[in-house]
């Protein structure tokens, strides 16, 4: 389902000013003198690094109807010193193709036969997750690691267990911080969806249900679902370490495959 564009300026804005009031002068290089009353960055300062007026780049926080070039954004995101998930969000919120970024688009929810067949034949845990992080397919593995979510019949979707389920906070060690860059991926894969009916409708339930889910949305972060150790409190095999990958299926943009490799079976 295509954004809105009304939706499309109002997020981009709130991206932009979050960002801009993060980042300190010095990380520009400017000389900061006397007190300032505005945190992180003027927007007069973002504009001037970028090359950008600074009434088109107040136009673009105020979620008006304006259309940046690629150029302009591509300055955007270096000035703000967005990572390349941060861009890649940047340019699907401007509705403006970024080649170093292309985001293939995918339609449709349910998981092919042959996708379910390749999951359960998968040694270690692995499942796969659509466009609002549904699990739509997993193998036995998955279900045996992620109790209180793949195991018995328990919601599927991720946030909803990573925020609503009390087996989560004890399941994943530092859970703050796991939730936190959760909320963070799931922005990262959900910034072309955010009219979606059922998107918005999860958010907002979330919101509604968990304050800390609320303050996380807020705050803007986005980050790729990447690779990198994964640890469980296992209720019965106690502390377990992966090495997580994930895919992005080809014909499926919208189905995202995360598998988890046991650390003791990584070779030294």
């Amino acid at each position: 389902m295509a954004m809105k564009p009304e939706t499309q300026r109002r997020t981009l804005g709130d991206f932009l000013r979050t960002h801009r009031v993060r980042l300190s002068p010095a990380g520009l290089g400017l000389t900061v003198g006397g007190r300032r009353r505005t945190p992180g960055l003027r927007r007069e300062e973002v504009a001037q690094a970028c090359g950008m007026s600074t009434t088109w780049y107040t136009w673009l926080e105020q979620g008006r109807d304006v259309s940046p070039s690629p150029r302009a954004l591509a300055g955007l995101a270096w000035t703000l010193r967005l990572t390349p998930a941060e861009r890649a969000y940047l340019f699907q919120l401007a509705g403006k193709p970024d080649p170093a970024n292309p985001a293939p688009a995918g339609n449709g929810m349910d998981a092919p036969a042959a996708l379910t067949d390749a999951v359960a034949s998968i040694a270690s845990p692995a499942y796969v997750l659509d466009r609002i992080w549904n699990a739509r397919a997993w193998n036995a593995p998955a279900a045996r690691l992620f109790v209180g979510w793949l195991d018995g019949h328990n919601d599927r979707n991720l946030l909803r267990y990573v925020f609503l389920s009390p087996l989560a906070r004890k399941v994943l060690p530092d859970w703050e911080k796991r939730a936190r860059r959760v909320v963070a991926e799931f922005r990262a894969d959900s910034g072309r969806y955010l009219d979606d009916p059922q998107l918005k409708a999860l958010v907002d339930t979330l919101g509604e249900q968990s304050a800390f889910f609320a303050r996380c949305w807020q705050e803007h972060e986005v980050v790729e679902r990447a690779g990198g150790e994964r640890s469980f409190d296992h209720p019965r095999k106690g502390r377990l370490r992966y090495e997580q990958i994930a895919f992005t299926l080809a014909s499926r943009a919208d189905f995202k495959l995360v598998i988890l490799t046991p650390r003791s079976a990584r070779r030294r």
